[in-house]
Protein backbone atom coordinates (compact mmCIF):
# COMPACT_ATOMS: atom_id res chain seq x y z
CA UNK A 1 0.00 0.00 0.00
CA UNK A 2 1.73 3.80 -1.10
CA UNK A 3 2.29 5.74 1.50
CA UNK A 4 -0.47 8.60 1.07
CA UNK A 5 -3.15 5.35 0.80
CA UNK A 6 -2.09 4.15 4.01
CA UNK A 7 -2.14 7.45 5.62
CA UNK A 8 -6.01 7.66 4.09
CA UNK A 9 -6.95 4.56 5.22
CA UNK A 10 -5.33 5.56 8.92
CA UNK A 11 -7.31 8.54 8.76
CA UNK A 12 -10.60 6.74 8.44
CA UNK A 13 -9.86 4.56 11.48
CA UNK A 14 -9.42 6.92 13.44
CA UNK A 15 -12.17 8.86 12.36
CA UNK A 16 -14.36 5.77 12.82
CA UNK A 17 -13.02 4.71 16.15
CA UNK A 18 -14.23 8.46 17.55
CA UNK A 19 -17.70 9.33 15.55
CA UNK A 20 -20.91 8.86 17.46
CA UNK A 21 -23.00 7.91 14.40
CA UNK A 22 -23.20 5.15 11.86
CA UNK A 23 -21.97 7.77 9.01
CA UNK A 24 -20.73 4.83 6.42
CA UNK A 25 -20.95 1.38 7.18
CA UNK A 26 -18.87 -0.14 4.41
CA UNK A 27 -15.82 1.91 6.45
CA UNK A 28 -16.83 0.47 9.68
CA UNK A 29 -17.24 -3.30 7.75
CA UNK A 30 -13.68 -2.32 6.76
CA UNK A 31 -12.14 -1.24 10.36
CA UNK A 32 -13.75 -3.60 12.50
CA UNK A 33 -12.56 -6.77 10.18
CA UNK A 34 -8.80 -5.13 10.90
CA UNK A 35 -9.13 -5.05 14.21
CA UNK A 36 -10.34 -8.49 13.74
CA UNK A 37 -11.51 -9.00 16.78
CA UNK A 38 -14.90 -8.73 19.67
CA UNK A 39 -14.45 -8.69 23.56
CA UNK A 40 -18.54 -9.84 25.09
CA UNK A 41 -18.99 -10.75 28.31
CA UNK A 42 -22.12 -12.17 30.18
CA UNK A 43 -23.84 -13.44 27.35
CA UNK A 44 -25.00 -16.99 28.19
CA UNK A 45 -26.12 -18.96 24.80
CA UNK A 46 -29.52 -20.11 26.46
CA UNK A 47 -30.09 -16.36 27.20
CA UNK A 48 -32.27 -14.37 24.39
CA UNK A 49 -30.89 -16.67 21.48
CA UNK A 50 -27.45 -14.85 21.88
CA UNK A 51 -25.77 -18.65 21.13
CA UNK A 52 -26.96 -18.31 17.35
CA UNK A 53 -26.44 -13.99 17.29
CA UNK A 54 -22.60 -14.49 18.38
CA UNK A 55 -22.55 -17.57 15.45
CA UNK A 56 -24.17 -15.18 13.29
CA UNK A 57 -22.37 -12.41 13.40
CA UNK A 58 -18.66 -14.30 13.49
CA UNK A 59 -19.99 -16.20 10.28
CA UNK A 60 -20.86 -12.72 8.86
CA UNK A 61 -18.04 -10.61 9.53
CA UNK A 62 -15.50 -13.34 10.25
CA UNK A 63 -14.86 -11.43 13.36
CA UNK A 64 -13.49 -13.54 16.01
CA UNK A 65 -15.13 -13.51 19.67
CA UNK A 66 -13.93 -13.67 23.16
CA UNK A 67 -16.66 -14.80 25.02
CA UNK A 68 -16.12 -13.28 29.16
CA UNK A 69 -17.64 -14.65 31.99
CA UNK A 70 -20.80 -15.78 30.40
CA UNK A 71 -22.97 -15.62 34.20
CA UNK A 72 -21.81 -12.36 34.69
CA UNK A 73 -24.13 -10.09 36.52
CA UNK A 74 -24.68 -5.91 35.39
CA UNK A 75 -22.54 -5.16 38.07
CA UNK A 76 -20.03 -7.59 37.43
CA UNK A 77 -19.97 -6.08 33.75
CA UNK A 78 -19.25 -2.51 35.05
CA UNK A 79 -16.17 -3.90 37.33
CA UNK A 80 -14.72 -5.91 34.25
CA UNK A 81 -14.89 -2.08 32.34
CA UNK A 82 -12.84 -0.52 35.36
CA UNK A 83 -10.78 -3.56 36.01
CA UNK A 84 -9.11 -3.54 32.64
CA UNK A 85 -9.46 0.49 31.17
CA UNK A 86 -5.24 -0.23 30.71
CA UNK A 87 -5.68 -3.58 29.11
CA UNK A 88 -6.02 -4.07 25.37
CA UNK A 89 -6.39 -7.86 25.30
CA UNK A 90 -8.95 -9.76 25.47
CA UNK A 91 -9.88 -9.86 29.13
CA UNK A 92 -11.41 -5.79 28.50
CA UNK A 93 -14.86 -5.93 27.10
CA UNK A 94 -15.81 -4.17 23.94
CA UNK A 95 -19.52 -4.11 24.79
CA UNK A 96 -22.08 -5.00 27.78
CA UNK A 97 -25.51 -5.97 28.17
CA UNK A 98 -27.03 -4.76 31.34
CA UNK A 99 -30.02 -3.81 33.03
CA UNK A 100 -31.69 -0.81 31.78
CA UNK A 101 -30.81 1.07 35.26
CA UNK A 102 -26.72 0.53 34.78
CA UNK A 103 -26.37 2.01 31.55
CA UNK A 104 -26.66 5.83 33.22
CA UNK A 105 -24.91 4.40 35.99
CA UNK A 106 -22.36 3.41 33.66
CA UNK A 107 -22.48 6.85 31.55
CA UNK A 108 -21.92 9.04 34.98
CA UNK A 109 -19.19 6.61 35.54
CA UNK A 110 -17.45 7.82 32.32
CA UNK A 111 -17.31 3.70 31.07
CA UNK A 112 -19.13 3.96 27.99
CA UNK A 113 -18.88 6.00 24.67
CA UNK A 114 -21.50 7.13 22.15
CA UNK A 115 -22.82 5.53 19.50
CA UNK A 116 -25.70 5.62 17.51
CA UNK A 117 -26.61 2.70 15.15
CA UNK A 118 -28.65 3.12 11.94
CA UNK A 119 -31.73 2.39 13.33
CA UNK A 120 -31.66 4.37 15.75
CA UNK A 121 -34.63 6.45 14.97
CA UNK A 122 -36.81 3.00 15.92
CA UNK A 123 -35.48 2.51 18.98
CA UNK A 124 -38.12 3.94 21.85
CA UNK A 125 -37.18 7.21 23.09
CA UNK A 126 -38.14 5.87 26.47
CA UNK A 127 -35.29 3.11 26.22
CA UNK A 128 -31.93 4.92 25.11
CA UNK A 129 -29.66 7.83 26.36
CA UNK A 130 -29.97 10.63 23.83
CA UNK A 131 -26.64 11.13 23.06
CA UNK A 132 -26.20 7.54 22.58
CA UNK A 133 -24.32 6.22 25.01
CA UNK A 134 -26.60 3.23 26.05
CA UNK A 135 -29.93 1.98 24.58
CA UNK A 136 -32.53 -0.67 25.29
CA UNK A 137 -31.87 -4.06 23.17
CA UNK A 138 -34.82 -6.03 24.39
CA UNK A 139 -36.98 -7.03 26.99
CA UNK A 140 -39.23 -9.60 28.57
CA UNK A 141 -42.23 -9.55 31.20
CA UNK A 142 -42.48 -11.43 34.56
CA UNK A 143 -44.31 -14.99 33.50
CA UNK A 144 -45.07 -18.02 35.75
CA UNK A 145 -42.96 -21.14 34.72
CA UNK A 146 -45.33 -24.39 35.44
CA UNK A 147 -43.96 -27.54 35.85
CA UNK A 148 -47.49 -29.51 34.37
CA UNK A 149 -46.70 -32.75 35.88
CA UNK A 150 -47.13 -31.54 39.16
CA UNK A 151 -49.41 -28.83 39.01
CA UNK A 152 -52.85 -29.65 38.13
CA UNK A 153 -54.53 -26.23 37.42
CA UNK A 154 -52.35 -23.49 35.59
CA UNK A 155 -52.61 -19.83 38.13
CA UNK A 156 -53.44 -17.24 35.57
CA UNK A 157 -52.96 -14.44 37.84
CA UNK A 158 -50.61 -13.10 41.37
CA UNK A 159 -53.82 -13.56 43.76
CA UNK A 160 -53.99 -17.62 42.49
CA UNK A 161 -50.44 -18.34 44.05
CA UNK A 162 -52.20 -17.84 47.27
CA UNK A 163 -54.44 -20.64 47.37
CA UNK A 164 -54.03 -23.57 49.38
CA UNK A 165 -53.54 -26.18 46.34
CA UNK A 166 -50.29 -24.47 45.54
CA UNK A 167 -48.50 -25.10 48.92
CA UNK A 168 -44.87 -25.54 48.78
CA UNK A 169 -45.07 -24.81 45.27
CA UNK A 170 -43.86 -20.83 43.83
CA UNK A 171 -40.63 -19.93 43.59
CA UNK A 172 -38.89 -16.64 42.81
CA UNK A 173 -35.83 -17.08 40.44
CA UNK A 174 -33.17 -15.06 42.92
CA UNK A 175 -32.63 -13.46 46.04
CA UNK A 176 -35.06 -10.46 46.20
CA UNK A 177 -32.27 -8.84 48.36
CA UNK A 178 -29.80 -9.07 45.68
CA UNK A 179 -30.97 -10.25 42.26
CA UNK A 180 -33.10 -7.76 39.96
CA UNK A 181 -35.26 -10.36 38.18
CA UNK A 182 -36.64 -11.34 41.97
CA UNK A 183 -37.02 -7.41 43.14
CA UNK A 184 -38.96 -6.86 39.86
CA UNK A 185 -41.07 -10.18 40.66
CA UNK A 186 -42.00 -8.94 44.24
CA UNK A 187 -42.79 -5.81 42.34
CA UNK A 188 -45.08 -7.40 39.42
CA UNK A 189 -47.29 -9.01 42.71
CA UNK A 190 -47.56 -5.66 44.45
CA UNK A 191 -48.78 -3.91 41.42
CA UNK A 192 -51.32 -6.37 40.63
CA UNK A 193 -52.39 -5.77 44.43
CA UNK A 194 -52.47 -1.91 43.85
CA UNK A 195 -54.29 -2.07 40.73
CA UNK A 196 -51.39 -0.44 38.61
CA UNK A 197 -50.22 1.61 41.60
CA UNK A 198 -46.70 1.75 41.18
CA UNK A 199 -46.13 4.24 43.98
CA UNK A 200 -47.86 1.39 46.35
CA UNK A 201 -46.67 -1.69 45.06
CA UNK A 202 -43.10 -2.08 46.58
CA UNK A 203 -44.98 -2.33 49.71
CA UNK A 204 -47.93 -4.41 48.88
CA UNK A 205 -45.48 -6.86 46.70
CA UNK A 206 -44.13 -7.29 50.27
CA UNK A 207 -47.19 -7.72 51.96
CA UNK A 208 -48.03 -10.45 49.42
CA UNK A 209 -45.01 -12.48 49.87
CA UNK A 210 -45.50 -12.45 53.29
CA UNK A 211 -48.58 -13.78 53.00
CA UNK A 212 -47.63 -16.75 50.84
CA UNK A 213 -44.37 -17.19 53.36
CA UNK A 214 -47.09 -17.22 56.04
CA UNK A 215 -49.46 -19.85 54.34
CA UNK A 216 -46.76 -22.04 53.14
CA UNK A 217 -47.18 -21.47 49.57
CA UNK A 218 -43.70 -19.91 49.13
CA UNK A 219 -40.76 -21.68 48.71
CA UNK A 220 -37.10 -20.04 50.02
CA UNK A 221 -35.14 -21.64 46.88
CA UNK A 222 -34.12 -19.91 43.82
CA UNK A 223 -36.48 -21.34 41.07
CA UNK A 224 -34.38 -22.96 38.02
CA UNK A 225 -35.05 -25.04 35.40
CA UNK A 226 -33.25 -27.96 37.57
CA UNK A 227 -35.35 -26.68 40.35
CA UNK A 228 -38.73 -26.75 38.07
CA UNK A 229 -38.08 -30.38 36.67
CA UNK A 230 -36.97 -31.73 40.19
CA UNK A 231 -40.06 -30.63 41.87
CA UNK A 232 -38.35 -28.49 44.33
CA UNK A 233 -40.20 -25.54 42.69
CA UNK A 234 -43.35 -26.69 40.72
CA UNK A 235 -44.40 -22.59 40.02
CA UNK A 236 -41.38 -20.16 39.49
CA UNK A 237 -42.25 -16.32 38.67
CA UNK A 238 -39.31 -15.73 35.71
CA UNK A 239 -38.58 -13.39 32.65
CA UNK A 240 -41.04 -15.10 29.83
CA UNK A 241 -38.08 -15.32 27.61
CA UNK A 242 -36.08 -17.52 30.33
CA UNK A 243 -39.31 -19.73 31.01
CA UNK A 244 -40.09 -20.27 27.47
CA UNK A 245 -35.95 -21.33 26.71
CA UNK A 246 -36.69 -23.99 29.73
CA UNK A 247 -39.42 -25.12 27.97
CA UNK A 248 -37.57 -26.47 24.83
CA UNK A 249 -34.32 -27.13 26.62
CA UNK A 250 -36.88 -29.75 28.80
CA UNK A 251 -38.66 -30.86 25.81
CA UNK A 252 -41.48 -32.46 27.64
CA UNK A 253 -39.44 -34.03 30.66
CA UNK A 254 -41.59 -32.33 32.07
CA UNK A 255 -44.38 -30.49 30.50
CA UNK A 256 -43.92 -26.75 30.65
CA UNK A 257 -46.71 -24.10 30.53
CA UNK A 258 -45.75 -20.50 30.31
CA UNK A 259 -48.77 -17.97 31.55
CA UNK A 260 -47.94 -13.81 32.00
CA UNK A 261 -50.45 -13.21 34.39
CA UNK A 262 -53.67 -11.47 33.86
CA UNK A 263 -52.66 -8.30 36.30
CA UNK A 264 -49.27 -6.78 37.38
CA UNK A 265 -47.53 -7.32 33.84
CA UNK A 266 -44.40 -5.65 34.18
CA UNK A 267 -41.81 -5.47 31.69
CA UNK A 268 -37.97 -5.29 32.09
CA UNK A 269 -35.35 -3.93 29.91
CA UNK A 270 -31.94 -4.47 29.22
CA UNK A 271 -29.64 -2.16 27.18
CA UNK A 272 -26.09 -2.27 25.32
CA UNK A 273 -23.16 0.16 25.95
CA UNK A 274 -19.55 0.05 24.01
CA UNK A 275 -17.16 0.66 26.77
CA UNK A 276 -15.16 3.68 26.82
CA UNK A 277 -11.57 1.76 27.02
CA UNK A 278 -12.81 -0.86 24.45
CA UNK A 279 -9.79 -2.49 22.63
CA UNK A 280 -11.72 -3.27 19.39
CA UNK A 281 -14.07 0.01 18.99
CA UNK A 282 -15.03 -0.77 15.94
CA UNK A 283 -15.82 -4.40 16.05
CA UNK A 284 -18.45 -3.16 18.85
CA UNK A 285 -19.52 -0.33 16.69
CA UNK A 286 -20.37 -3.25 14.36
CA UNK A 287 -21.69 -5.79 17.06
CA UNK A 288 -24.41 -2.83 17.32
CA UNK A 289 -24.97 -2.47 13.61
CA UNK A 290 -25.58 -6.29 13.73
CA UNK A 291 -27.74 -6.39 16.89
CA UNK A 292 -30.25 -3.57 16.18
CA UNK A 293 -30.51 -5.36 12.17
CA UNK A 294 -33.54 -6.46 11.36
CA UNK A 295 -31.51 -10.13 11.58
CA UNK A 296 -30.33 -9.22 15.27
CA UNK A 297 -33.52 -7.95 16.11
CA UNK A 298 -34.99 -11.47 15.33
CA UNK A 299 -32.57 -13.27 16.48
CA UNK A 300 -33.25 -12.53 19.97
CA UNK A 301 -36.72 -13.02 19.22
CA UNK A 302 -36.32 -16.63 18.30
CA UNK A 303 -34.67 -16.46 21.50
CA UNK A 304 -38.44 -15.33 23.08
CA UNK A 305 -36.77 -11.79 23.81
CA UNK A 306 -39.02 -9.22 22.38
CA UNK A 307 -36.56 -6.63 20.94
CA UNK A 308 -36.81 -2.82 21.28
CA UNK A 309 -37.41 -2.81 17.50
CA UNK A 310 -40.73 -4.98 18.06
CA UNK A 311 -43.33 -2.40 16.81
CA UNK A 312 -40.89 -0.99 13.56
CA UNK A 313 -40.84 -4.89 12.62
CA UNK A 314 -44.35 -5.76 13.00
CA UNK A 315 -45.11 -2.67 11.18
CA UNK A 316 -43.22 -3.59 8.43
CA UNK A 317 -44.45 -7.32 8.55
CA UNK A 318 -41.07 -8.38 8.82
CA UNK A 319 -41.46 -10.99 11.72
CA UNK A 320 -42.03 -14.31 10.42
CA UNK A 321 -45.53 -15.99 11.94
CA UNK A 322 -43.45 -19.06 13.23
CA UNK A 323 -41.58 -17.07 15.83
CA UNK A 324 -45.07 -15.62 16.70
CA UNK A 325 -47.16 -18.59 17.15
CA UNK A 326 -43.81 -19.92 19.64
CA UNK A 327 -44.44 -16.50 21.72
CA UNK A 328 -47.63 -15.90 24.45
CA UNK A 329 -50.42 -14.07 22.81
CA UNK A 330 -49.48 -10.72 21.73
CA UNK A 331 -52.91 -9.69 23.90
CA UNK A 332 -50.84 -10.69 26.75
CA UNK A 333 -48.14 -7.78 26.25
CA UNK A 334 -50.28 -4.71 26.10
CA UNK A 335 -51.02 -3.88 29.67
CA UNK A 336 -46.64 -4.49 30.50
CA UNK A 337 -46.05 -1.73 32.92
CA UNK A 338 -42.74 -0.14 31.68
CA UNK A 339 -41.16 1.12 34.95
CA UNK A 340 -39.06 4.14 34.81
CA UNK A 341 -35.83 4.41 35.85
CA UNK A 342 -36.94 6.63 38.78
CA UNK A 343 -39.57 4.45 39.86
CA UNK A 344 -36.88 1.23 39.59
CA UNK A 345 -34.15 3.42 41.88
CA UNK A 346 -37.60 3.50 44.44
CA UNK A 347 -39.52 0.15 44.54
CA UNK A 348 -35.66 -1.25 44.80
CA UNK A 349 -34.90 0.32 48.10
CA UNK A 350 -37.76 -0.29 49.61
CA UNK A 351 -37.68 -4.28 48.36
CA UNK A 352 -34.46 -4.82 49.36
CA UNK A 353 -34.49 -3.35 52.58
CA UNK A 354 -37.57 -4.41 54.17
CA UNK A 355 -37.45 -8.22 52.82
CA UNK A 356 -35.95 -9.61 55.97
CA UNK A 357 -38.33 -7.65 58.18
CA UNK A 358 -41.58 -7.99 56.05
CA UNK A 359 -41.52 -11.57 54.65
CA UNK A 360 -38.75 -12.72 56.62
CA UNK A 361 -37.70 -15.53 54.00
CA UNK A 362 -34.08 -16.68 53.39
CA UNK A 363 -33.94 -17.65 49.87
CA UNK A 364 -30.94 -19.06 48.65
Amino acid sequence: MNKPLRCAVLGALALLANTAFADNLSALIQAAKKEGELNVIALPHDWCGYGGLIAGFKAKYGIKVNELNPDAGSADELEAIKANKNNKGPQAPDVIDVGLSFGPQAKAAGLLQPYKVSNWKSIPDSVKDKDGYWYGDYYGVLAFEVNKDLVTKTPTDWSDLLKPEYKNAVALAGDPRVANQAIQGVFAAGLSQTKGNAAKAADAGLKFFAQLNKSGNFVPVIGKAASLAQGSTPIVIRWDYNALADRDTLKGNPKVEVVVPKSGVVAGVYAQGISAYAPHPNAAKLWQEYLFSDEGQLGWLKGYCHPTRFNDLAARKKIPQDLLSKMPDASAYKKALFPTLEQQEAYKAVITKQWDSVVGSNVK
